[in-house]
């Protein structure tokens, strides 16, 4: 069993820089299609084409997903710019009331306490362990709850969890205010406009239940030790999702190299795929064992 230090430990100095080295080129790209994709759907939608509600779950995809490039953004790996990466999760934060200044601290104590009891952050919020649980997860609702919550939260000026840095908890309250402006805004704007409510706020809610299937996997049933070929999961997927997800269906891949850009994880995969301890064949084929098991 090959720890994923000993496989970082005998990367060559010169594939590691390669490896690592950002650029703006293919970040731009990818959001470019991503928010292309949201435009024209959203035009669609506005102008009410026949048949125009069932672009809502599409909708709902393409929004919800920019959690996967808020996600890269904490890193700071989808730009080479960091002003660049900062707005961008800044943007997909905002859409999806989850503030970025406190995820990028949520999400690197992640990646140091990977799935070790009491110090992983994902952990507090308790996986499903029975299939009625995981409905309910699935459903999105707890999601809501906990993020209006931490929004609430933080524009109380209450910054709580160990994981935050004191000196980052100004910035992570001010930023949670400004989101806050901007909700109102919208909630103001209903009173003229549906707009919001259908490019936005019902997409939303139908996007957010495929979220949570897709985060399951990434570390869902997986054994709580230290190693990251063990305690995290790669899903084979076909390249749509892949181009969705912001290639993070290689999550073992990200977790052992976190360093390393979206669009260089395919050659990652390449050159730790003979490593990989749990893998699924598909998100359909996790999903149809995670509940076998609480069958």
């Amino acid at each position: 069993m090959t720890d994923h230090r000993a496989f970082m430990a005998d990367v060559p100095a010169a594939l590691r820089d390669r490896m690592t080295a950002l650029s703006n080129g293919p970040g731009l790209r990818h959001l470019g299609l991503h928010l292309g994709l949201i435009l024209l759907v959203s035009g669609l939608i506005a102008v009410k084409v026949p048949g125009w509600w069932g672009l809502l779950p599409a909708q709902g995809l393409l929004v919800t997903f920019l959690f996967t490039l808020e996600h890269e953004a904490t890193h700071r790996t989808p730009f080479r710019s960091v002003w660049l990466n900062d707005w961008a999760g800044r943007l997909a934060g905002f859409l999806l009331i989850l503030p970025f200044e406190w995820f990028r601290y949520f999400h690197l104590a992640h990646h140091r306490w990977t799935n070790i009891e009491g110090k992983d952050p994902e952990l507090l919020g308790e996986k499903p362990r029975t299939w009625q649980a995981w409905v309910w997860h699935v459903s999105g609702l707890p999601y809501w709850g906990s993020e209006l919550r931490l929004m609430a939260a933080l524009v109380r000026g209450r910054a709580d969890g160990d994981y935050l840095p004191t000196g980052a908890k100004g910035r992570i309250i001010r930023e949670a205010r400004i989101m806050a402006v901007g909700y109102l805004g919208v909630a103001v704007s209903l009173i003229w406009s549906p707009l919001a409510l259908w490019l936005w706020l019902v997409p939303m809610l139908l996007g957010q239940p495929f979220l949570r299937l897709y985060l399951l996997a990434e570390h869902g049933d997986c054994p709580r030790v230290a190693n990251m070929f063990a305690n995290t999961r790669t899903t084979f997927t076909n390249r749509v999702v892949r181009a969705l997800t912001w290639n993070m269906p290689y999550h073992v891949e990200h977790h052992v190299w976190p360093a390393v850009p979206f669009h260089r994880l395919p050659e990652v995969h390449g050159l730790m795929r003979d490593r990989l301890e749990v893998t699924a064949e598909s998100y359909a084929a996790f999903t149809a064992d995670y509940l076998r098991r609480r069958l």
